[in-house]
């Protein structure tokens, strides 16, 4: 039986949960996730795991945050003047924008808090600093 190793493309059906057992993502009901093991494609933790399953198995995979979306960055967070914002802009914190770099890149940034005269938006990953689970079932090899 074929079994995976670096440099296949693999699908996979997975669940991903947080600790308190909240689903973050998954491929219930959408094509299944397809990505080259060893590219940096996914995140590291899970890409570890995939090397000598065979099509058919399934594996509950722990990823530490540091093997995931790594630990929040304090200096992707950013105070802007509120007065830059425009009006029609939903400022609640939580809510997810997309602001443009001077370099012209858009990225996405969430309210992280709001002052009459400055909001803070933050680029950190939303799963920055979390540890996660995944349930995975290998769908389908095509080896290198």
């Amino acid at each position: 039986m074929t079994e995976v190793k670096t440099g296949d493309t693999v699908r996979i059906h997975y669940t991903g949960t947080l600790k308190d057992g909240s689903t973050f993502d998954s491929s219930a009901g959408r094509d299944p996730l397809e990505f080259t093991v060893g590219s940096g494609q996914i995140i590291p933790g899970l890409d570890r795991a995939m090397p000598g399953m065979t099509v058919g198995d399934t594996k509950k995979v722990e990823v530490p945050a540091a093997e995931a979306y790594g630990e929040p960055n304090p200096e992707a967070r950013q105070n802007v003047p509120r007065s830059e914002i425009p009006d029609d802009i939903p400022l609640d914190p939580g809510t997810q924008l997309q602001v443009q770099t001077p370099n012209g890149q858009v990225m996405p940034v969430v309210v992280a808090g709001v002052t009459d005269t400055e909001v803070t938006l933050d680029a950190n990953h939303p799963l920055a600093g979390q540890d996660l689970t995944f349930d995975i079932e290998l769908v389908e090899i095509k080896a290198a």
